[in-house]
């Protein structure tokens, strides 16, 4: 699966002379963990998280310190989103796959990517959220789905989908188990696929729909 096939569409971005006020209510306004930054014309320039937003805007409240804090920490916050945005994003692009956006995700801090076309501009949003979402789908959907695209590629195998898990029977030449396995991946909520080629036992008989 791709990137482009999961990720938000139309994302919300922000400007490097936005407000960190601002910045802070359309996090909280869109229920989102971060933002990219970009420039006039759609082209990434950093991100902004909810972390980087709540380091630098909350201030030192002095009745917690016996004694009063330095003035390093009484300084003027940062106003501007430029000022505290993470410079050098980690982005994907919409035809990578799926799998190496969840590898980024799972392997940093990072909660969600930008997702860029090839002139580095803004195009959609992936993030942990969406993965959760994707695999979430229930088997009885996600079997239907399956079923209509064999159906539609001229197949008529039997498919039965359990824990995201998807049972094929039919394919039986090296090319034909390809085929099953290359569409199914194709499918949101499939976690994996086994094929059953006619000496193999067959699946329980598929639930009517």
């Amino acid at each position: 699966m791709l990137v482009r096939e999961v990720m938000t569409h139309h994302p919300v971005t922000t400007h490097p002379r936005t407000p960190t006020k601002t910045a802070l209510q359309l996090l909280d306004e869109h229920s989102i963990t971060s933002m990219a930054v970009v420039d006039g014309e759609n082209r990434i320039v950093g991100v902004i998280s909810e972390a980087d937003l709540v380091r630098e805007s909350l201030p030192t409240d002095t009745r917690a310190h016996m004694i009063p804090p330095p003035d390093d920490l009484r300084a003027p916050r940062p106003r501007t989103v430029g000022e505290v945005m993470n410079r050098h994003p980690i982005a994907v692009h919409g035809e990578s796959d799926l799998a190496e956006a969840v590898d980024l995700m799972t392997s940093t801090a990072v909660k969600s990517l930008p997702v860029l076309d090839d002139r580095h501009r803004v195009v959609g949003m992936i993030s942990r959220h969406d993965i959760v979402h994707l695999l979430a789908r229930d088997d009885d959907r996600v079997e239907r789905d399956l079923d209509e695209l064999y159906r539609q590629a001229g197949v008529d195998w039997l498919v039965r989908v359990e824990n995201g898990l998807a049972t094929v029977e039919g394919p039986q030449d090296p090319k034909s188990r390809a085929m099953a396995e290359s569409l199914a991946a194709t499918v949101p909520g499939v976690t994996g696929v086994e094929i059953l080629g006619a000496s193999s036992p067959a699946p329980e008989e598929r639930r009517p729909r």
